[in-house]
């Protein structure tokens, strides 16, 4: 039988439900469609004016300012490409550095840094370097995150795999990331599983291995909350995903944070850094 014969053997009132529910889908799928690029045209009017901007200047001037107990500035900071080599470097972090025999991000790393070269303490470094509510001061651990970021806009994603320990790494963050529990039995591929997933209109990109989705999500961090009004670090990203899996509060810096972190960024090998960028 033709569609169209079985289309008239419907009765009435059953056509008028077919083409009802089949407007509606229609109407939806062309308002999803219209939001989304509103919510990207609006990006792209504000990516210019960006104002993490603001933080990567003060982040580079204290960078650059001689602070804390020695009295020293940053400039000697060694981020992977030798001391005070600034540009590029976070493309390729989380790396193994021989002189802690660990591996670290950008924001482990700066604040090693912060501790032997101005003579800061560890324990000065915690979840109050972020900063909480809107529109409030950044942190300068977020204007020095901001600036060292935006030194490496553009430059190829490269991390390294190379050391046994960055291997190691790459294994947690794995098994971290399809870890479920807390109250709600989630992991972080509960939502990052696969393709075309979203809460509302907040796309969930698929983090599950190498693509173009991994490559964006991992290259666009730190990034300006336009809804929370302030900078936001990788490290607050990661820590915030566990607390949207009712999972305990990592520390600052943790082991598993860098896992993470690290399981991402070499499942975004052959991206381009685009952070600090603008997000809802």
């Amino acid at each position: 039988m033709s569609f169209e014969k079985r289309f008239l053997d419907l009765k009435p009132l059953a056509v008028v439900s077919l083409i009802m529910a089949t407007a509606v889908c229609n109407v939806a799928n062309a308002q999803q469609k219209s939001a989304k690029d509103a919510i990207d045209d609006y990006r792209a009017s504000l990516q210019d004016g960006n104002p993490a901007d603001l933080n990567a200047a003060r982040g580079e001037a204290l960078w650059k300012t001689k602070r804390g107990p020695k009295n020293a500035s940053l400039e000697a900071c060694d981020l992977g490409l030798g001391a005070g080599k600034v540009k590029g470097a976070v493309g390729s972090l989380p790396r193994y550095f021989a002189d802690t025999n660990k591996v670290m991000d950008a924001e482990g790393r700066l604040v090693h840094c912060m501790v032997t070269l101005q003579g800061f303490k560890p324990e000065e470094f915690n979840a109050k370097n972020f900063t909480s509510g809107a529109g409030k001061k950044a942190t300068l651990i977020e204007d020095l995150v901001a600036y060292i970021y935006d030194e490496s806009r553009g430059v190829a994603i490269n991390v390294p795999q190379d050391h046994p320990m960055e291997k190691a790494a790459f294994a947690r963050g794995k098994d971290t990331f399809y870890f479920k529990g807390g109250t709600h039995d989630f992991s972080c591929a509960s939502c990052h599983n696969q393709d075309g997933k979203r809460i509302r209109l907040q796309e969930l990109p698929n983090l599950t291995g190498p693509s173009k989705a991994s490559q964006d999500a991992f290259a666009q961090w730190p990034a300006y909350r336009v809804s929370q009004g302030g900078l936001r670090t990788m490290q607050w990203r990661v820590q915030d995903c566990l607390r949207g899996q009712r999972m305990p509060e990592l520390n600052y810096l943790s082991q598993t944070s860098v896992d993470l972190i690290t399981f991402m960024g070499v499942n975004a090998n052959g991206g381009k850094m685009a952070a600090p960028a603008l997000k809802r």
